[in-house]
């Protein structure tokens, strides 16, 4: 199916700030003018004003993967009609790549918003290990209900069957688009994917195994007005859209101190520990929350990190402050949550809610204009903790982790979901924070 002739501007929704940083990323690379509008924004505002602009892809931020499904779905609704209000031609449901979330809900309100009867959808991420195969999701090679996101306080991933779990959070019919049809050429794929739709299921859900599958996908797909699923079809789109004219980057020169960085982890997923165990060898320096203070008196454990991060910062030096990050860790911190009356979920929220305000409060204390976040939560939680109303990506720095702006408070972000990244992706996050954007404006 051959692309229309104004497939952009692409509208996307997505269900945390780091997915909207993550599919971002990839369109950045094609020389978009990707712009993300946060949750905590007037979205209809905002969009419209953004829109003023040059922008290829708007993105806006819902924070709703923690919601109830009803109220996810109607941030959904109203994410999607203010894209369209703005003159969005094309659209995408940005979800997790192992579809943690309301995805059956949000995917609903999208298409309901839409009045759209059917669409594909792709959960697969090669690129970070995200496999599907017969509908069965993997992740580095292992189904998903033998990994670390089996054990997702809010969402636990305990079906490896994506055609399964989505059929479960939809009233709608749910059919899988196998391999052996995406790998048995274009007019095969074409054939599958109209023999399906006959069918009359809702949702076609593909399997994707490799780069070579997306690409395969993203030829049969081009043409369409839906998108649905993970970031990485993004990456193998904008080859087959009419080109975009060369982007000029942002005049980063006001952002403060380039020495200066504050990084805020609250993450416990293991590449987030192999990234702060690679900072920690570095000599990096990092100071660990107290999580029982944080939880009955935060505002003094606000305190004693903004005075221990400062102390670094004055002296031209990125600091760490991190949440007890440990199984061991993550067990006690809980226990003690239940013996005050909270579950994991408010646990988890309250402790990133300190770490957020503690790391911004840093930022402006010592006059750091650059800050890297590590985890979905931690992210959203910085990000409303320094009054951030919307930011312009700037360019990918590892698959799904970009490198954005935010030119109403002048700050560099990097915001990291909690599982993505290698091991050294803190040292080259803060080699990216510390040179001028105009060098890496062609890449």
């Amino acid at each position: 199916m051959s692309a229309p002739a104004g497939p952009l501007p692409l509208g996307v929704v997505a269900d945390d700030i780091t997915g909207a940083g993550d599919i971002g990323g990839l369109l950045a690379k094609h020389g978009y003018a990707v712009r993300i509008v946060a949750a905590e924004a007037d979205w209809e505002v905002v969009a419209s004003r953004l829109m003023e602009e040059r922008t290829d892809a708007l993105i806006i931020d819902t924070d709703s993967r923690l919601l109830a499904p009803h109220e996810a779905a109607a941030r959904v609704r109203r994410a999607t009609g203010a894209l369209r209000e703005a003159g969005i031609h094309t659209f995408w449901k940005k979800t997790c790549s192992v579809f943690r979330g309301n995805v059956g809900a949000e995917f609903d309100a999208l298409l309901d918003e839409l009045s759209e009867i059917r669409a594909v959808a792709v959960a697969a991420f090669p690129r970070n290990g995200r496999t599907t195969v017969h509908g069965q999701h993997f992740v580095r090679g292992l189904a998903l209900p033998q990994t670390e996101f089996a054990h997702d306080p809010f969402h636990p991933r305990l079906d490896a069957d994506l055609v399964r779990d989505l059929g479960r959070q939809t009233p709608h019919g749910v059919v899988g688009l196998a391999l052996e049809a995406i790998r048995a050429g274009p007019e095969a794929l074409t054939a599958e994917l109209a023999r399906l739709r006959d069918q009359g299921c809702r949702y076609i859900l593909a399997d994707a195994e490799t780069q070579s599958d997306l690409q395969a996908l993203a030829r049969a797909l081009a043409g369409a007005r839906v998108f649905l699923g993970s970031s990485a079809l993004a990456e193998e789109l904008p080859p087959l859209w009419p080109p975009v004219a060369p982007l000029n980057p942002p005049d980063v020169s006001k952002v403060r101190h380039p020495r200066r960085a504050v990084l805020v982890a609250g993450s416990v997923m293991p590449q987030t520990r192999a990234q702060i165990a690679a900072f920690r060898a570095s000599n990096g320096i990092e100071f660990v929350l107290d999580p029982e203070q944080a939880l009955l008196a935060p505002a003094a454990a606000v305190n004693t990190l903004v005075r221990q991060a400062c102390a670094v910062l004055l002296s031209d030096r990125p600091v760490l402050i991190r949440t007890p990050n440990e199984s061991s860790d993550v067990v006690a911190v809980r226990a003690h949550g239940r013996a005050l009356g909270l579950d994991a979920g408010e646990v988890s929220r309250r402790l990133s809610g300190v770490l957020a305000e503690a790391g911004a409060e840093a930022a402006r204390r010592g006059a750091s204009g650059r800050l890297i976040a590590l985890g979905g939560d931690t992210s959203a939680a910085l990000t409303r903790a320094l009054g951030i109303a919307h930011t312009q990506v700037l360019r990918e720095l590892e698959p799904g982790l970009p490198l954005t702006y935010a030119p109403d408070q002048r700050l560099l972000l990097v915001l990291k979901s909690g599982s993505f990244g290698s091991p050294d992706f803190l040292a080259l996050a803060l080699q990216a924070l510390q040179q001028p954007i105009s060098e890496h404006a062609d890449q």
